[in-house]
């Protein structure tokens, strides 16, 4: 199943599943019930959306939001692929590398993302992102995919310099409008292995990321299990687990974002999550 959430033509915000080409929206009668899709995450309340009578909506139509718009925690993993370790030359960490976003650095599939005029190093880093359904703390890892509601992409769109001012991340990860999630969460039982699939970053149609998840230094379990052990994780709290080799920083020439470019971020048997970059 794929679960998203978006604004109507009106304004207003709502969500739903996609149903082959369309959106069956979640209706007036769930979402009284439930006020947006993080509320049906922890209601446990999935299954209700599939026999909801909301419209059938053209997916063209919409506004796409981040999947769970309005997430207590984002906590992101840095330094989590091996090829990106090797690009950085640091070794691979024994524990994950926190540090975290709010949910107003980020924006949904098909809304541009933004160069702040601060800086000119704005970076692309092309993720996967995995989102809490089953509420826990200190879940063991051979537990933790019971706790996943499911995958989607993620573009942890980073402001360099920023990023370097000190030793602490959260600067160059927080300006507003800079990151990405999209389209929709996908739910484990129609992705399969995770592990098997594929990440490919895009810029301007050219492949500039590329890996398999398979190629995590610190796995999905792990990475919940740790994150549990310090704080609750809670339905719809999102993990966005590390990005690969290849990002603008450490490419010679560097790459960076500007206004114009069109950033893509694709894992099979999820989708591609798509930004246009306009300056603030």
């Amino acid at each position: 199943m794929k679960l998203l959430s978006y604004t109507l033509a009106d304004g207003t915000p709502s969500y739903g599943i996609v149903d082959g080409g369309k959106v069956r929206d979640a209706g007036d009668a769930l979402r009284a019930r439930y006020a947006d899709l993080r509320a049906v995450l922890a209601a446990d309340a999935v299954s209700e959306l599939v026999s909801s009578d909301g419209d059938e909506l053209a997916l063209e139509a919409l506004t796409l939001l981040p999947p769970v718009p309005n997430p207590d925690k984002i906590l992101c993993i840095g330094l989590n692929y091996m090829s990106h370790i090797k690009e950085t030359g640091r070794d691979k960490p024994k524990f994950p590398a926190i540090f975290t976003r709010y949910p107003s650095s980020l924006v949904g599939h098909g809304v541009p993302i933004v160069r702040p005029h601060v800086s000119k190093d704005f970076d692309y880093e092309g993720e996967l992102a995995v989102v809490i359904g089953k509420p826990g703390r200190y879940i063991k890892p051979e537990d933790a995919l019971d706790h996943v509601a499911g995958y989607t992409c993620f573009n942890d769109g980073t402001i360099r310099d920023y990023q370097i001012h000190t030793s602490q991340f959260w600067p160059g990860k927080s300006f507003d409008n800079t990151g990405s999630m999209g389209p929709w969460i996908v739910t484990p039982d129609e992705i399969g292995d995770i592990r098997a699939q594929t990440l490919t970053t895009r810029i301007d149609g050219g492949v500039e990321q590329q890996a398999g998840i398979d190629d995590l230094a610190i796995s999905i379990p792990e990475i919940i299990a740790y994150c549990s052990t310090v704080t609750r994780l809670l339905p719809g709290d999102v993990i966005a687990t590390g990005t690969p080799g290849g990002v603008g920083k450490f490419r010679k020439p560097q790459l960076y974002l500007v206004p114009g470019m069109v950033a893509e971020v694709e894992i099979t048997g999820i989708g591609t999550l798509s930004n246009a970059v306009v300056d603030e």
